[in-house]
C-alpha cells in the first residue's frame, strides 16, 4: 500500500478558530487520513500550531504573559478543541519547535549558498519611546479610506483596504501607545523568487492539471502576475532568529524570519518532532527527503493559504537544490460564511469550534461540516440548515433506523440477534445496492470530493431504511416471525457495516454501533464489495445491546437558543 504523507493548514495560535477553520483544513484531512488508514495505508497526518509573527506577541501583551508562556498554554487550549473533534493526528506540532528552528535555518543558509536571498535596505517605522522598529502590525492608527480608528499597518480590518503603515492617519505604537514615530532606514533579508520564476511555473505544470480549479487557478494566477521579491526577516523579540554563522549583524540586531517562511517548514519540523519521540522506530527524512517515489503529500487548506503552498513554499523548496518532497496534491476550499457574512470574535458572531462542542457531541459538527463542504463554491452556516440536516440524516436516517431495529429485535427475539429464514430475493437486491453505494463512497472519498462522498454515505444508511420499509418486520412478525427474524439480522449486519464504513465522518457514533455487538473477533477494517453483498459480518446468536440514542433532534426551543446565544440572520 502507498505512504500518505497529510498536512492541513496550520491554525494560527492566537485564538480558538472558527467552524470554517475547522472545515476548510483540518477536518477534511483528518476525514481523509481515517478514510485511507482504514483501506491499509501507512498514513502520516501533521499538523501544528503556527507561533510566530505580530499578532501572537500583541495578544502575549494584552494578557500580560511573556509570549513564550502564551503560546504555550494556546497550543494545549486549541490541541484541547481538537481532541473534542477527534482529530487523528499523528503529531500535533508547534512552530516554535527546536527542530523547525533547525531546519528552518538550514533552509535559509542554503538558499543563501545558491544565490536566492540577498540583503536590502528598507525604510521602516521607528519608535523610540519602545526602542525598535515596528512590523507594520505594530502600527495602529486611524484608516485614511473609511475613518476606522483601530486600523493597522498592513491592512484596515474595518474596509479591508491594503495599507502602508505610512498611509495611517494619527499613527501610533501598538506596544507602547507612543505617537512619536519615525521613518528610519534598516535592512532585512529577501527571498529572490522572481529568480525562480521560472521553475515554480514548470513544477505548478507539472502538477496543476490534477489539482481542483481553485488551487490550480490561485496558484497560476500569482504567477501570471510575477513572482516578486520577499522579505524573509521581521524585526520581532519572538521568531525563529537568524543564524548568526550566516548573518553576523542582522543577528546582533535580533531579526527573525518571517512567520510565512518558517511555518510552511513547520510541516517538516513538526514531523521531526514526532520522530524524536521514538527515533528508533521513526525516520523522519523517508516522509520528506527524497521521498517523491515512495509517498504521496496532500495539503488541505482554504483558498487564502493557497499561494504561500503552492507558490512561495514551492519556491523555497526548489531554491534549496536538495530533494525535499514537494505536495502531489492540493485539495483547496472556499469560505463558510455565517449567514452568508464573516465569522467575528470581535462581534461575536459564528460559532467557534470550543462553543460548539459546549452544545453538541463532534458528530453533529463533523457531519453537517463535511456534508456542506465549501469546495466548489462558499458555503454558508446558518442554524436552520444545520438543524434541518442533523435532524433528517443523523437523527431520522441513522439514528432512527439503529435503534427501532435492535429495540424491536430485543423485545421481539431477545438479547441475540435471530437467526430467521435463509436470505431471499430481498436481502440479495438489497446486497446488490448496498456494494454499488459502497463503491460510490470509495470513488469519491479517493477524489477527495467530501459533499458527494456524504451524500454517498447517506445513501447507503437510506437503503437500509427503503429495505426496512419494505419488509416491514412488525407486520411480517405476525404471520412469518421467520421472516421478521431474517430482516432484523439483515439490518443489524447494515447497522455493523455502518460502523465501519462511517468511521471517518462520525467516528463516536461509529463505535457505539459497533460496540453494540459482542462480536468475539470483530477485526474488520474496511467492508469489501464481497462482504457488502452477503451482509453476514454478524451471526446468528451475537449478543447485543441497544446503545443510548445515537443522535438527538434539535428542537425549535434549542434552534432559538442557538440563535439568540451565537447570532441569527443579520438585520
Amino acid at each position: 500500500m502507498a505512504r500518505h504523507l497529510i498536512t492541513s493548514a496550520l491554525p494560527y495560535i492566537n485564538g480558538i478558530k472558527h467552524l470554517g477553520n475547522m472545515v476548510g483544513s483540518m477536518l477534511p484531512a483528518d476525514v481523509y487520513s481515517r478514510y485511507l488508514r482504514q483501506r491499509g495505508h501507512d498514513v502520516l497526518y501533521i499538523c501544528a500550531t503556527d507561533e510566530h509573527g505580530t499578532p501572537a506577541e500583541l495578544a502575549a501583551k494584552e494578557q500580560g504573559l511573556p509570549v513564550d508562556e502564551f503560546c504555550a498554554q494556546a497550543h494545549d487550549a486549541q490541541k484541547a478543541v481538537y481532541d473534542g473533534f477527534e482529530l487523528a493526528f499523528d503529531y500535533f506540532g508547534r512552530s516554535s519547535s527546536p527542530e523547525n528552528r533547525e531546519i528552518t535555518q538550514h533552509f535559509a543558509r542554503r538558499l543563501n549558498e545558491n544565490g536566492f536571498i540577498e540583503e536590502r535596505s528598507i525604510r521602516q517605522v521607528y519608535s523610540p519611546a519602545d526602542g525598535r522598529f515596528l512590523p507594520d502590525r505594530y502600527v495602529e492608527g486611524t484608516c485614511p479610506h473609511c475613518g476606522y480608528d483601530k486600523a493597522r499597518g498592513d491592512q484596515c480590518e474595518n474596509c479591508t483596504r491594503v495599507l502602508d503603515p505610512t498611509d495611517l492617519i494619527n499613527p501610533r505604537s501598538a506596544i507602547s501607545g507612543s505617537t512619536d514615530l519615525e521613518v528610519r532606514e534598516t535592512k532585512h533579508l529577501f527571498l529572490l523568487q522572481s529568480k525562480l520564476q521560472s521553475e515554480v511555473s514548470e513544477w505548478v505544470a507539472r502538477h496543476e492539471h490534477e489539482w481542483p480549479q481553485l488551487a490550480s487557478s490561485i496558484a497560476r494566477k500569482w504567477l501570471t502576475e510575477g513572482l516578486h521579491d520577499r522579505a524573509i526577516t521581521r524585526d520581532l523579540d519572538w521568531g525563529v532568529p537568524v543564524p548568526a554563522d550566516t548573518w553576523p549583524e542582522l543577528a546582533a540586531e535580533g531579526k527573525v524570519f518571517y512567520v510565512w517562511f518558517d511555518a510552511p517548514i513547520e510541516y517538516i519540523g513538526a514531523t521531526k518532532e514526532w520522530a524524536d519521540q521514538d527515533p528508533e522506530n521513526r525516520d523522519w527524512k523517508s516522509w520528506w527527503y527524497e521521498a517523491d517515489d515512495t509517498v504521496r503529500y496532500t495539503e488541505f487548506m482554504a483558498k487564502d493559504n493557497v499561494p504561500f503552498h503552492t507558490v512561495m513554499f514551492p519556491a523555497t523548496e526548489l531554491g534549496v537544490r536538495e530533494p525535499w518532497k514537494k505536495v502531489d496534491y492540493v485539495k483547496a476550499f472556499n469560505w463558510l460564511t455565517y449567514y452568508g457574512g464573516k465569522f467575528s470574535t470581535s462581534q461575536k458572531r459564528g460559532v467557534f469550534t470550543d462553543h460548539a462542542l459546549e452544545i453538541l457531541p463532534a458528530d453533529y459538527w463533523r457531519y453537517f461540516l463535511i456534508a456542506n463542504a465549501p469546495e466548489s463554491d462558499d458555503s454558508s452556516f446558518t442554524w436552520e440548515h444545520f438543524t434541518a440536516t442533523v435532524n433528517k440524516d443523523l437523527a431520522d436516517t441513522l439514528g432512527n433506523f439503529v435503534n427501532r431495529v435492535l429495540s424491536f429485535s430485543k423485545k421481539r427475539f431477545g438479547e441475540e440477534v435471530p437467526a430467521g429464514a435463509e436470505a431471499g430475493e430481498p436481502e440479495a437486491k438489497l446486497g446488490e445496492e448496498i456494494a454499488t453505494l459502497l463503491a460510490e463512497y470509495e470513488t469519491q472519498m479517493e477524489a477527495l470530493q467530501f459533499r458527494k462522498a456524504a451524500a454517498a454515505l447517506r445513501a447507503l444508511w437510506s437503503a437500509g431504511n427503503s429495505y426496512l420499509e419494505e419488509k416491514a418486520p412488525w407486520l411480517e412478525i405476525k404471520t412469518n416471525p421467520e421472516g421478521a427474524a431474517l430482516t432484523l439480522r439483515t439490518a443489524m449486519n447494515l447497522i455493523h457495516l455502518y460502523a465501519v464504513v462511517s468511521e471517518p465522518f462520525i467516528p463516536a457514533s461509529s463505535r457505539a454501533m459497533r460496540s453494540a455487538f459482542a462480536l468475539t473477533d470483530d477485526t474488520a477494517i474496511w467492508v469489501t464489495t464481497d462482504e457488502a453483498r452477503s451482509l453476514n459480518s454478524v451471526p446468528a446468536g451475537t449478543p447485543f445491546t441497544v446503545p443510548p440514542v445515537l443522535f438527538a433532534k434539535i428542537t425549535d426551543e434549542d434552534l432559538e437558543a442557538y440563535k439568540e446565544r451565537f447570532g441569527g440572520a443579520p438585520e
